[in-house]
Formats: C-alpha cells, sequence, structure tokens
C-alpha cells in the first residue's frame, strides 16, 4: 500500500488506529526507523467510554476474506510449532520457524507490548495488547492484520478464552474489565467495582482458566477475585439478598459474561493456578502471605508463608512421581527474588515438599513436559546476569548451570513444541549482542544464536495454546 494513500485512510479513521504494518509496506533496511504507530487524541482522555471503544475499532480485512490456509512460505512447516518473538528495541515482533529456527515474517506493532500474545485454537489469529490498551489480531496464515480496536488507556494484561470466542482485557485506566469477541467487537465493559459498589479499582490481571470455561480477574485495590464465564448455560449469578436460591427467590444476573465474586481477606498480588484452575494460590502484597483460593467455593482454604513475592507467572508446574508405583502428584516451583530459594509445593495438600537453594534468586521459571528439567532465569545480580539454573524435575535437585552472556539481561525462556529444545531471549539491542539462544534440553549445548533486537520473549504458538502463560 502506499505511504500517501495509508496516511489518508488513518486521517479519515478518526479514533481508529493509525498502524502501520510491516506487511503493508516495502521491505525496510535494517536499522531503518520505526513508523509512529497508534494517534488518538481524542480517545486519550480521562475515561474510555464504551462509545470511544467502539468508534476506534479498525478493520483491515473483514472475516473470510483471506484464503483459510497458510501461505507457500509455510510450506512444510509445522504451523503449531512457530514461534513469535516479541522485540522491545524497534516495536517488532518476528515469526520464526520452530523446527529450522529460521525467521520467516516480522511485522511492526505498537511500544511497550504486555505479557504474552495469545493465540486462537486453531494458531490463526495472534493477538497482541500494548501498554496504551491497542488489541491487535494478526492472521499468520496470511501474514497480515486483520483488526484492531482500543480497550483500554492503561492496559496490563490480555486473555483469550480456550474456544477462541471471546478474548478480556484488564485495564488499570480506566478501572475497567473490557470484553471482545474474536473479531474484536465490544461485548461488555465491567467497571470494576467492589461489591457496595463504593469503590473502583485498577484490574491487576486476566487469565483464562479453561477448564472452567471462564476468565479470572484479579482486582488490584479492592479485596475481591471475579470468575466471568463465557459458557452460555453459566448459571445465574446471585446479587444482593437472596432467599432461596433453589426456587431463584433473589435479585440474579445470567451467569454468562458477568462476574461472580470472590470476596478475599485483603487484595491479591501475583495468582499461580493449578493446572486444573480450580485452586489458585494469591500473594499478598504485604510481606509474603498468600492464599490458597478455591474457585468453587469461592473462599480461602489455606495460606502460606512465603520468604518473598514472585513475579508474575514464574512460577512452573509439573507431575512428580516419588518413587516407582506410587501416585503422581502435581509440584509448583516458586523462585524466589529475594534468597536464591526455590519452593517446591504439593498441590494436593499445599504442603512443601522441598526448599532447594539455587545459586542466585530467580526471576522466572519454565517446565515441559517432554525436558529433564526445570529451567530458571537468575535475577540480574552483580554476577548472576545471563546464567540458567536447571532443577532435576525428578530428583528435585538443582543441576547444572549454564551461563551465557555474563552482565548481559536474560528475559525469558521457553520451549519448542516437543520439548527438545529451549528457546532464551536475550535483552539486549541487536547491536550489543540481542538474540534468542537456542539450547538442547538433552544436551543443554548452545546449539544456534538467531540475532533479535531487544527480545524479551519466544512463544511457542502450541505451547501457548496448551498452557497458556501471563
Amino acid at each position: 500500500m502506499h505511504l500517501d494513500r495509508l496516511s489518508r485512510r488513518v486521517a479519515r479513521a478518526g479514533c481508529a488506529t493509525a498502524l502501520v504494518l510491516a506487511a503493508h509496506l516495502p521491505a525496510a533496511a535494517e536499522g531503518a526507523a520505526t513508523t509512529p504507530l497508534s494517534t488518538c487524541a481524542s480517545c486519550d482522555t480521562a475515561a474510555l467510554t464504551d462509545a470511544d471503544i467502539q468508534t476506534s475499532r479498525q478493520v483491515w480485512h473483514a472475516p473470510g476474506s483471506l484464503p483459510d490456509k497458510p501461505m507457500p512460505v509455510f510450506q512444510g512447516v509445522d504451523m503449531l510449532n512457530l514461534f513469535i518473538v516479541v522485540e522491545s528495541g524497534s516495536q517488532h515482533v518476528t515469526v520464526l520457524d520452530g523446527d529450522r529456527f529460521e525467521p520467516l515474517h516480522r511485522f511492526a506493532l505498537h511500544r511497550a507490548l504486555q505479557g504474552a500474545p495469545r493465540f486462537s485454537p486453531d494458531g490463526r489469529f495472534a493477538y497482541f495488547l500494548s501498554s496504551e490498551g491497542w488489541v491487535t489480531q494478526l492472521d499468520l496464515w496470511n501474514l497480515q492484520a486483520v483488526a484492531e480496536v482500543r480497550a483500554g488507556q492503561d492496559s496490563r494484561s490480555l486473555a483469550i478464552s480456550g474456544n477462541g470466542k471471546y478474548l478480556a482485557v484488564a485495564n488499570q485506566r480506566p478501572h475497567k474489565l473490557v470484553l471482545l469477541d474474536a473479531e474484536l467487537n465490544l461485548l461488555k465493559a465491567h467497571p470494576a467495582l467492589n461489591q457496595q459498589r463504593t469503590r473502583s479499582s485498577p484490574i491487576l490481571s486476566v487469565h483464562d482458566a479453561a477448564p472452567r470455561r471462564s476468565f479470572v480477574a484479579v482486582l488490584q485495590d479492592v479485596p475481591e477475585i471475579w470468575e466471568i464465564s463465557y459458557n452460555p448455560a453459566a448459571d445465574d449469578v446471585p446479587i444482593g439478598m437472596i432467599h432461596d436460591f433453589l426456587y431463584k427467590e433473589g435479585a440474579f444476573i445470567p451467569g454468562f459474561l458477568n462476574p461472580r465474586r470472590s470476596v478475599l481477606p485483603e487484595p491479591m498480588g501475583q495468582v499461580f493456578f493449578t493446572p486444573s484452575h480450580h485452586e489458585l494460590l494469591g500473594m499478598s502484597r504485604q510481606g509474603g502471605k498468600s492464599q490458597v483460593i478455591h474457585l468453587d467455593v469461592r473462599k480461602t482454604i489455606a495460606s502460606l508463608q512465603l520468604s518473598d513475592m514472585p513475579a508474575s507467572g514464574a512460577a512452573a508446574t509439573w507431575n512428580y512421581r516419588p518413587a516407582p508405583g506410587t501416585p503422581e502428584r502435581s509440584v509448583m516451583a516458586l523462585p524466589s527474588p529475594g534468597d536464591g530459594l526455590v519452593r517446591l509445593l504439593d498441590l494436593e495438600s499445599w504442603a512443601t515438599l522441598k526448599t532447594v537453594p539455587m545459586p542466585g534468586p530467580g526471576r522466572l521459571m519454565r517446565s515441559h513436559e517432554g525436558a529433564p528439567h526445570v529451567w530458571m532465569i537468575q535475577a540480574p545480580t552483580s554476577n548472576g546476569a545471563g546464567a540458567l539454573q536447571l532443577l532435576d524435575k525428578h530428583k528435585l535437585e538443582h543441576v547444572a548451570s549454564i551461563h551465557t552472556d555474563l552482565g548481559k539481561d536474560l528475559a525469558h525462556v521457553a520451549f519448542s513444541r516437543d520439548g527438545r529444545y529451549a528457546l532464551a531471549s536475550l535483552r539486549e539491542r541487536k547491536a550489543d549482542g540481542g538474540a534468542v539462544i537456542v539450547f538442547d534440553t538433552a544436551t543443554l549445548k548452545e546449539i544456534k544464536r538467531i540475532p533479535m533486537d531487544g527480545p524479551v520473549g519466544a512463544y511457542n504458538l502450541h505451547n501457548q495454546i496448551a498452557r497458556p502463560e501471563p
């Protein structure tokens, strides 16, 4: 598309995005300046209204207008073993072949993308959230931007439903949880008010609980967690005074796309889910206190005292068999960013199985059923930046250290579809050695280094669809 025509279309769009994508433009030379992205002055007010959200929606390719199969460039490629690499240095994302580890395409997107991208169940569509609230939909099969909408002004978290039909956006400003359909049409915007509707709160995060067919939202300043069912047959939600649940005597609202509240003793910070998503571990923002909340009874069922609060999405879970012939149990590993310990929790009893000392404090842990170790990124310290620490999933011991680029910042680690390879993101500018580093998970040897500009994460489609990370 010619730039003059694109500029005229953006000017006519009013409150719609001015997104310019690499897929729409001639190939640019390496290091070329990034074209300015969204400009929506009339949207950038104290409160983004529902009308503003609806007006901001821009569609480049209507549903059904693009071919329903991957482009020839993907011939022979396992489409669910693709990686999407988010490059913070130049506000780009790269589509990476997860078998040959070769870049296939590069898109320009909004700055400050938040969290991991979200994918439709078939892997065709990818959704991205910027800190300024823009949700962008890409068609990976056709390498095109499809649609975009502004769902907030200061947004932190995006979730997609397990069936791929709904998205949820957690906003810091305005205090709203915004629900969209898969084509980015506004469905509902729930003000984040407490049960008495006397206080509003930013929304800290939102998560998909696919086994429950619901979203779970964490309110930052109000001691509540919301569960929003995307099951059209969900039970009604009681509000106010209820005289008889059986005969529906009292005030009820439909359970579909409306919040069901769990009222807590205090507001939560980060949350970590069990694999079933029936229970979650909520971390207090004051000290190392934590609560285990059961979403069916909507109450705290256990309390833990932890030495420090892990970062969002830092925990890893896997199945552990203590001895041959004994039942498997689910284990959660929680790294402590302060003291270099990893606490291993039994998710059946919430007892501590073991506390494992590591060479340094952990920032993030990841595991895969096809890999023998849990991989931990060591938090930056005077001698720890650039280190990966490995914990044996069967011995429950620290067994190896990988020092890649001492003094440089590792931001993320992820696995290929089969778990054979681990991809670590070295968050440096490309000129300073920024790269995605590929390791063999059996031999622990580096097998390839793919230059990238400030990569903050490489996200595998299959793994993100099966077990999405924050």
